[in-house]
């Protein structure tokens, strides 16, 4: 048996403020959102059985109270995407039926939220599946970091689905490696044109001078990448990839050698989510990147210590979702703070 933080059922969450508790797997994540609040995460229990059942109980009162519970869905060494999302699922649901006042899910990576529309005949809507699940156990609210499409992703749920970008994060970030020198924010596909855009002008702002943009192709299909198109100026600019997530880095390879071969001085990738899936580290150490940044989201585990680890920079998120937990409590908008 696993007890997360030991205590006697019959204790209750700190008064006079959200109620948190953190999955394992997130429990450090979590930690550092609670410290951000000054408060200290809830007991739990988490029960191992031994034909590979488990359970999950809180171990403190949460009834009338406005819960928060931490959990990123990424796949480790321990638990499968599909195993953290059920422990999600039968937390949510204790919780609920402990007769908790609400129950929202701080999810900064959310599990298949790629897949939110058909592009082949007969395809999943997995992101859709996921939300009718959450809802299903009492979810009352979800909140998550940069998925791919907002738009399909709020639509999927029934529920408040609130949507926190990464540009405030990136931007300060890329600022001060910039400083001086000329600029280009990229798009790595036409369906990263947006978000590259909206990257483009918190950068601007920061910097106090204009930053161009610009823009390569992308085809994908049946694993196999193609384009060739690239439309926009990086020649002597420092040239910045953003995505929403880094998988086996082939994207952003193929970008930064396109932006290289066209003059820039140097090139950045930036994205909420690195995965670093199958050949990501040969792949990532290749010398057009310069450098990687990407967020505490999912952390660097399958990226071994080398060149494309060496170039990798993991911004913290705890702060942002502190400050999101802390508004959505007091009834409060997160719109300037997604804008922040």
């Amino acid at each position: 048996m696993h007890i997360a933080s030991p205590s006697r059922p019959e204790a209750t969450c700190a008064p006079d403020g959200p109620c948190l508790f953190a999955l394992e797997g997130s429990r450090e994540w979590g930690e550092a959102v609670a410290r951000c609040l000054d408060r200290a995460l809830a007991p739990h229990e988490e029960r191992e059985f031994e034909d590979g059942e488990h359970k999950s109980r809180p171990l403190a009162s949460v009834r009338g109270r406005d819960v928060y519970l931490l959990h990123s869905l990424y796949g480790d060494a321990h638990r499968s995407v599909n195993d953290k999302l059920c422990r999600l699922l039968f937390l949510v649901g204790a919780l609920k039926d402990a007769s908790a006042a609400s129950v929202t899910a701080v999810v900064p990576y959310l599990a298949y939220a790629r897949k939110d529309r058909r592009s082949k005949a007969r395809d999943p809507v997995t992101t859709r599946y996921v939300a009718a699940l959450l809802e299903s156990v009492g979810m009352d609210r979800i909140v998550t970091l940069e998925v791919h499409n907002p738009a399909a992703y709020q639509n999927a749920f029934r529920r408040p689905a609130e949507h926190l970008e990464m540009h405030g994060l990136m931007a300060a970030h890329f600022a001060q490696l910039v400083g001086p020198r000329d600029a280009v924010v990229v798009a790595p596909d036409a369906g990263g044109i947006h978000r590259a855009d909206a990257f483009r002008q918190r950068l601007a702002t920061l910097l106090g001078r204009p930053v161009g943009s610009a823009f390569a192709e992308k085809h994908r299909s049946e694993g196999v990448v193609s384009g060739d198109l690239f439309v926009g100026d990086v020649a002597g600019r420092v040239a910045i990839v953003v995505d929403d997530l880094i998988g086996s880095g082939t994207t952003l390879a193929r970008t930064a050698a396109a932006c290289r071969r066209r003059g820039a001085e140097a090139v950045h990738a930036g994205a909420a989510h690195g995965l670093f899936t199958g050949d990501a580290a040969r792949v990532l150490a290749d010398d057009a990147l310069a450098g990687v940044t990407v967020t505490d989201s999912v952390p660097p585990l399958r990226l071994p210590p080398g060149p494309a680890r060496d170039k990798l920079t993991v911004l913290p998120t705890a702060p942002l979702f502190a400050e999101a937990i802390r508004r959505m409590h007091a009834g409060g908008s997160l719109t300037d703070l997604v804008q922040a």
